[in-house]
């Protein structure tokens, strides 16, 4: 699921307009926090490939 930049700005408590300036004054802090969301994106993928993997070995797992 992709974030709007109003998504970002309301998890972040801020104001849409703060992200957008951080996007133009504040590049750097600006590319952290993008690259902290896509983590926390992947990091969620990434569970969810698990349990489904979890869920797959656990339906096709031979019982003596």
């Amino acid at each position: 699921m992709k974030l709007t930049q109003q998504d970002m700005a309301r998890l972040l408590n801020i104001d849409a307009r703060t992200l957008r300036n951080w996007r133009k004054e504040k590049p750097y802090l600006y590319d952290i926090v993008i690259k902290g969301f896509a983590f926390d994106e992947i990091v969620e993928q990434s569970r969810e490939s698990y349990e489904k993997a979890k869920e797959l070995k656990e339906k096709f797992t031979l019982t003596k």
